[in-house]
């Protein structure tokens, strides 16, 4: 950022007073812009035993097999924002469920939050944004062609918890989170 989105003059960055990080500060008139991760939301959407994936058609990672997933929008709940993922990429209307996985990926300046979601029907159909949408067992995921490894992390805690019978126990969950380290790119 070179100039304020506010007055149009040049911006410096500098630690504002009572702070303790490098800001985008406005010379002219005092603005502080931040900057902030930005959330990515999305569903892990189940019917029966299978998992709904989507063959990316946009970069990053064209062709690669992912969740259904992207960018929170202002004046949305995350579990909104999964829902409306869900229905773009992939076509499904989903009941979302508990909030399943907290990814923290700071290097590419995001978190991504994954919901358990569960599918009434077989009906979807690839968005704009797919190549394609498929049902997949567990044996089946395509794990060489994962896009992301948030998602290679949450289908693996998934599949995991899904043979210990955490899902069937009835009883509550902790939320999987880890951090994705820059080594960790696909």
């Amino acid at each position: 950022m070179k100039f304020c989105s506010h007055c149009a003059a040049p911006i410096s960055i500098k630690i504002p007073a009572d702070d303790s990080r490098e800001r985008h500060v406005c010379e002219s008139c005092g603005i502080i812009h931040y900057f902030n991760p930005r959330n990515v939301v999305g569903s892990i959407p189940i019917f029966g035993k299978q998992i709904l994936l989507c063959r990316r058609a946009i970069e990053p990672r064209y062709g690669y097999w992912t969740l259904p997933a992207g960018f929170m929008e202002l004046g949305e709940t995350t579990s909104i924002g999964a829902a409306r993922e869900t229905q773009e990429e992939a076509g499904a209307i989903v009941q979302i469920g508990p909030l399943y996985s907290l990814l923290n990926v700071p290097h590419a300046e995001q978190v991504h939050l994954f919901y358990l979601a569960s599918m009434s029907s077989p009906d979807f159909q690839a968005g704009e944004e797919s190549l394609e949408v498929g049902l997949f067992n567990e044996e089946d995921i395509p794990w060489s062609e994962i896009a992301f490894p948030t998602v290679k992390q949450t289908l693996e805690w998934f599949f995991n918890d899904r043979t210990a019978g955490v899902f069937d126990s009835g009883l509550e969950f902790s939320v999987r989170s880890r951090d994705i380290l820059p080594s960790e790119k696909i």
